[in-house]
């Protein structure tokens, strides 16, 4: 087969990176492969991404069919009755049926020398009757060799455009793209992930979830794939249940009251446990959550993730098994600042929102210097941060210095933001937690791992029985048994000349 080089001209030089090929190109040297064959099945938002394979021409060479079933009771005909057509659900049944169904019909006459594939999306996008909340799933199933048992790429976009023909525009190119690297990238998950995004910016659309499996992907991670949507900028945020199920946040947050406790986790202590529990214990008293269905998330920054340029991948996956054990799912952001953080999340629920804390990350939040960025300042940033009701929990600390314990109710800030202080806390929007283990404050999370690594035993003494055994059985954040005091070598001696 004859590759086309960035210009769009025909070479013999081999495989093409994808960076180097736009949407026209990739779409053309597609077809041109006679390896590749598959069916186009969209529902919303038009045939945009089969419309890029018959606008460059030689379509028939992949495509063997196309479909698009807008009215319900004929999509419910061929794939089966759903609640949502806009739904994981509905796109897995598009998938399975059309991949099935080419696979029945072609396999003996080609299935010797062809990949197939089916493509399939179910979007919403702006219409005479909808307004926001645009958004869809998109997926391929493939055989990476022919005849292989196939792989499967599923996908969740969120369109940031504000009309119907730029929205189709973003479908359009992101199905290319997807279909492109699945075809010609399998073997570099993270190459297909960063690459969807090729001719598109990260302001018009967000791949909010990502989710590899089959053969093609043996090996691969989903949890890393999140991480990795969120470190490539292609969304502000990936979610992923306790069990490792990548998940939407638009759907986990939404018409919820959440509780968020954010931290490095490293390792998990027996604070962060009482923090959560404590907070909860007041977060369900509120009256608005009253009998309300509560999510308590745990969330990571890449700022506690990210060591220079590169993310240590093995170090992230440590930690997220160890929060496996509190059985709550990961949110994994890009927000430095909290009230990015509120915002986030006030998108997708209208339900009350906490935030745990200790008592020095609240510090933080009252220094200036974190706000030079927005024109309010720090008074534009609490603005955006407790507006719909979001409240502070914060756990208290004890000096290292003088063995006082600082509260919410004895915390100074700079003597100018005193007063703002003041009224927060006074108006319940900053609140002290309650009922604490006084014999945790001792306890810090570096101190902590700087005793697992010296091997010091007591540092058991301040994790959750459940996380000790799990760092010890797995070995995980480096902890090394060899390093415990009575399993060390004794030095060698030496003799004197």
């Amino acid at each position: 087969m004859r590759d086309l080089n960035e210009k769009g001209t025909q070479t013999m030089d081999g495989l093409v990176e994808s960076h180097r090929l736009d949407t026209h190109q990739k779409a053309l040297r597609i077809n041109l492969d006679n390896t590749k064959y598959g069916t186009f099945a969209e529902i919303g938002a038009g045939q945009e991404v089969a419309r890029w394979f018959f606008r460059v021409g030689a379509a028939a060479g992949t495509i063997a069919k196309s479909i698009s079933a807008y009215d319900m009771t004929v999509s419910d005909a061929i794939y089966g009755h759903t609640g949502r057509y806009v739904s994981r659900a509905r796109l897995e049944r598009m998938l399975s049926y059309e991949y099935q169904l080419m696979v029945e019909r072609l396999s003996e006459k080609r299935g010797g020398d062809t990949r197939f594939f089916a493509f399939s999306n179910t979007v919403v996008a702006k219409s005479y009757s909808r307004k926001d909340n645009f958004h869809g799933w998109m997926g391929i199933r493939f055989q990476h060799q022919p005849g292989a048992e196939p792989s499967q790429i599923v996908l969740h976009v969120t369109l940031l455009d504000k009309e119907n023909l730029p929205q189709q525009e973003v479908i359009g190119i992101l199905g290319v793209n997807l279909i492109y690297g699945a075809l010609y990238e399998n073997e570099d998950p993270v190459s297909v992930m960063k690459n969807l995004l090729h001719d598109l910016t990260n302001d018009r659309v967000e791949v909010d979830l990502i989710k590899f499996t089959g053969p093609a992907f043996k090996g691969v991670d989903n949890r890393l794939m999140s991480l990795e949507l969120v470190h490539h900028g292609l969304s502000p945020a990936a979610m992923f249940t306790s069990d490792g199920e990548v998940a939407l946040p638009a759907e986990e947050f939404h018409k919820r009251p959440v509780l968020v406790t954010r931290g490095s986790f490293r390792p998990i202590t027996n604070v962060t446990v009482d923090m959560m529990g404590c907070a909860l214990a007041q977060f369900v008293q509120e009256p608005r959550n009253e009998v309300q269905d509560i999510l308590v998330v745990t969330e990571m920054t890449l700022n506690n993730l990210v060591e220079g340029d590169a993310i240590n991948t093995q170090d992230f996956l440590d930690r997220v098994d160890i929060l496996a054990t509190l059985g709550r799912p990961v949110l994994i952001t890009s927000f430095g600042e909290f009230y990015r953080l509120a915002n986030y999340l006030q998108r997708y629920t209208s339900q009350m929102v906490g935030l745990v804390m200790g008592v020095p990350t609240l510090r933080q939040i009252f220094e200036e210097k974190y706000y030079a960025n927005l024109a309010g300042g720090i008074l534009e940033s609490f603005g955006r941060l407790f507006k719909n009701d979001l409240k502070l929990y914060v756990y208290p600390m004890q000096d290292a210095a003088t063995g006082a314990v600082i509260t919410v109710g004895n915390l100074r800030v700079a003597p100018q933001l005193q007063h703002l202080y003041n009224y927060l806390s006074e108006n319940q929007h900053i609140q002290a937690i309650r009922d604490y283990k006084p014999d945790n404050l001792r306890i810090f999370s570096r101190n902590v791992y700087k005793r697992m690594h010296e091997g010091d035993p007591t540092w058991l003494d301040d994790v959750p029985p459940g996380v000790g055994l799990l760092i010890c059985q797995r070995r995980l954040m480096g902890y090394d048994p060899a390093v415990f005091t009575e399993d060390k070598p004794k030095p060698k001696k030496t003799r004197k000349r």
